[in-house]
Formats: structure tokens, sequence, C-alpha cells
């Protein structure tokens, strides 16, 4: 089946309170957009159309970064929904396939729920999806007849009796491309809001004697996000429903309340996640690797067995490699870090490349930024890196070589060999005594001066 997807997304969002346009508002990471781009690729679209209106520049960047592919479409005046599609006429004029209607501040519909809408057009010439409402409030009805769809009337068009009814409308719709438009030249403007309401097509349909279809999904997956209080909610419910198939998956988490997924985080079964983990965009964990309490994970792929924090960072580019060790308030950004190899505590670990079972002594920093460029450390299988060492990169420590506690390394060191870099100790016998006498009696002489 060929698949157009048609993904409104000119809204303001006045209700927002923002300057953002409402579609790049983000639920776990990514803008509600990317959510409903996501969720039509499944499909496998050959096309996909963007409707954008106001910040028409920043939605058509976060659409093509998501899809380069994508077509981004201008909507000068907001008319209503069915005029917002019918935006996508011209560029759907050789499109000969099925058109599927979805919402960019929906970020919670499901790739299924959209195939299972998309495979009642066998039997349908048009396909809405709808949802039971726990409180209907001022959604649309769908008035149906047994399983067939009579029409779709909106709130503010209800009758008493039209109102009582539970079943509501997503706004999400199906049909063929050339149906669909053709049915959108017949609807006006005649109703309380004076707009093109998409949903009129139904009636249109239904006119001619086509059979129309209801699907019915989950009220969760419908949430239109309008305020910040309903993006709140979608980002709860993406992360209850995150947990639960990470659970599901084979993924031990204590208190799966307190963990924080990202949009496309991705966790292999048999991993343990401690409580108040938050994973942001662009992280891998493979499977039987352990997250420790109050770590951050963004852009990073960590490989199976390694044990990672508590109180750990990985920043964008930390590659960690088998039964790899990182202790506790250790940050790793931009750097590979190879099988067995060790960053206990307290380091800082950036721009470099650590060998297979090396030893990072707590302290360690790679000192890789000069103001101006970053700059690169490499450290070879099996070194040991002694405590409180600074390496000021761009320096190499060779396989097997060592660093001495309290060493600022700035030059090379070879394979095998120890570098020792600080000033020679040097004892005052009896100086700290005499020290500490003079600052008591100059701290006491202050406060006799202060009482006078």
């Amino acid at each position: 089946m060929n698949i157009a997807l048609i993904i409104l997304a000119a809204g303001k969002g006045t209700r927002m309170q923002s300057e953002l346009p409402k579609v790049l508002h983000e639920v776990a990471g990514a803008p509600m957009l990317v959510h409903a781009m996501r969720a039509g690729r499944a499909l496998d679209p050959k096309r996909t159309i963007i409707i954008a209106g106001h910040g028409f520049e920043a939605v058509s960047a976060a659409a093509c970064a998501e899809d380069p592919e994508v077509e981004v479409v201008r909507q000068e005046a907001q008319l209503g929904t069915g005029h917002a599609v019918d935006q996508a006429r011209a560029a759907l004029s050789d499109f000969d396939g099925t058109v599927i209607v979805l919402y960019g501040d929906c970020p919670l519909i499901q790739s299924r729920t959209l195939e299972e809408l998309s495979a009642t057009l066998s039997d349908s010439a048009v396909s809405v999806l709808g949802f039971e409402a726990k409180d209907p409030a001022r959604y649309g009805r769908l008035i149906t007849d047994g399983d067939k769809l009579k029409r779709i009337v909106e709130f503010k068009d209800a009758s008493p009796a039209e109102r009582a009814v539970s079943l509501c409308n997503s706004g999400v719709m199906a049909a063929s491309a050339g149906l669909l438009f053709d049915l959108l030249s017949e609807i006006d403007a005649n109703n309380a809001s004076g707009e093109l309401y998409l949903t009129d097509v139904i009636g249109k349909a239904v006119a001619r004697g086509l059979p129309c279809t209801a699907v019915r999904c989950a009220e969760r997956e419908t949430l239109g996000v309008n305020s910040r209080v309903e993006l709140m909610q979608a980002e709860k419910e993406f992360q209850n429903l995150r947990r639960t198939e990470a659970l599901e998956d084979g993924v031990t988490m204590p208190a799966p309340e307190t963990v924080h997924f990202s949009y496309d985080t991705v966790i292999g079964r048999d991993t343990i996640i401690e409580q108040n983990v938050v994973f942001g965009p662009g992280v891998t964990v493979e499977s039987g690797a352990q997250i420790r309490a109050f770590s951050h994970l963004e852009g990073a792929h960590v490989s199976r067995g390694c044990i990672i924090g508590p109180y750990a960072r990985l920043r964008p580019g930390a590659e960690l490699a088998e039964d790899v060790k990182i202790g506790n308030f250790v940050e790793i950004k931009a750097s590979a870090l190879e099988e067995g190899a060790k960053v206990n505590h307290l380091s800082y670990i950036g721009d470099a490349h650590i060998g297979a079972r090396a030893n990072i002594g707590a302290g360690t920093v790679t000192c890789n930024y000069d103001g101006v460029m970053k700059h690169h450390t490499s450290i070879g299988e099996e070194a040991f890196i002694g405590s409180n060492t600074m390496l000021v990169a761009p320096v190499t420590v060779g396989q097997e070589a060592m660093t001495a506690s309290g060493s600022v390394i700035t030059q090379d060191v070879p394979a095998g060999s120890l570098a020792i870099a600080r000033a020679k100790q040097d004892n005052k016998p009896g100086l700290a005594l005499k020290l500490m006498k003079k600052l008591r009696a100059l701290k006491a002489a202050r406060r006799n001066k202060t009482k006078d």
C-alpha cells in the first residue's frame, strides 16, 4: 500500500505561553512533531507532508532534521482542519495511494494503531480513529450505526443527545488521496466556528453511499497538547508506557517511577537500572549492564557488563566497551574506553582513548581544552594513572606505563615507563606549630579590637 502522511503543525499554541511553536515543545527529549513523524514512519510512507504556519522556519528545520525527505507546506491563514489538510492538495496531486492525517501536537500515537487504521481501508472508504473518553468534555463525537460511522459532529454543533455519546474523535483519518481531496472540495464553513472542518468529509462520504469506519484506540494515544499542563501529562504518559515496556523486555528497575527515558532510549535485557537515572537522547545500553543511582546518560553507548555510577555522567560520544567500570562522580565525554578499563571516581575524561584494562586513579583530569581548541589524550592498555594526575592534552601515555599521583603530565610517557611530574617535597621542622601560633594570636588580637 502506498501511503502518504499529512501532519498538521501550523498552530501557534497560545495557551502554551511560549514563543516556541507548539509542536516543537518536547516530550521525552524530542519535539512532539518528531513523535508523530516517527509513529508514521513505521508505515513506510512514500511521502510525508508537514503543514506549517506559525514559526514556519523553525518547524521546517526540526522536521527536515528528522527526515530530510519531508516536504513542508506553508499555511498562510488558519481556517480550520479541513483547510489545513487541503494545503497538501498540490503537493500530492501526482500521488495515488492512501493518505493518513496526523497531528503534530499528539505525541503518543502508536505505530500499531496507525497500521490498524490503514488496514480497515480494504472495506472502508474513509476510516477515523476514535476513543472512549472518560470525560468527553468538548471533543467532537463519532455518531455510529453499529459498526458504521455516520457522521462526526463538533461539540459546538452537537445536540444534547449527541453530546451524551462517549465515542470521541481523535482527528486522525485515513482515505485514498483522490477521494479525500474530492470530498474536501465539497465542504463549507457553515458551522458555529465559521471554519472548514475536516470532520465534514464523513458526512459527504456517507451522502455518496460510501462506507466509513471508526477504529478505536486507547484514549492516551489521542492526547493533544495545548498547554504546559497537558505537556506534563503527555510526558507522564510516555514515561509510564516506556517503563512498562522496559520491564516487560527484561530490564530490572527497583524504582521505575524515578527513571526517566528519552524517546529513543534502547536498553538490553538483564540490565539493572537503579533509582533516579536519567537517559537523554541517543543512549544505547546493551544487555547485562548496570546503571547505578543518580546517573545521567546522553549520546552514549554502554556495552555488555559495564557498571556505571552512582552519580556518573556520560556525555555525547562516550563509547564504552564490555566490562568497563565508571564510578561515582565521573564524567566521560567524546571518549572511547576499551574492554575492562576503569575510571573509578572523581575524574573527568574528555576527548580521549583509554586502552583495555587501564586504571584511571581518582581525581584524574584530561585537560583537553586550551581555551580555543580541544585536544586528544591517549592512554595505552593496562596503563596505571595515579590519583590526581593532570593529563595536559595532546599527550599519550603508553601501554603499561604509570604516572605518579599528583603529577601534571605535559609530555608523552613511553610504554612501561613511570612519569613523575611534581615539585620535590620540602619539610620544615616545627614551622607548622609556629605558623599556627602566629595565626591564632592574630585572630585573638582582631577579636579584642572589635570588642573595644
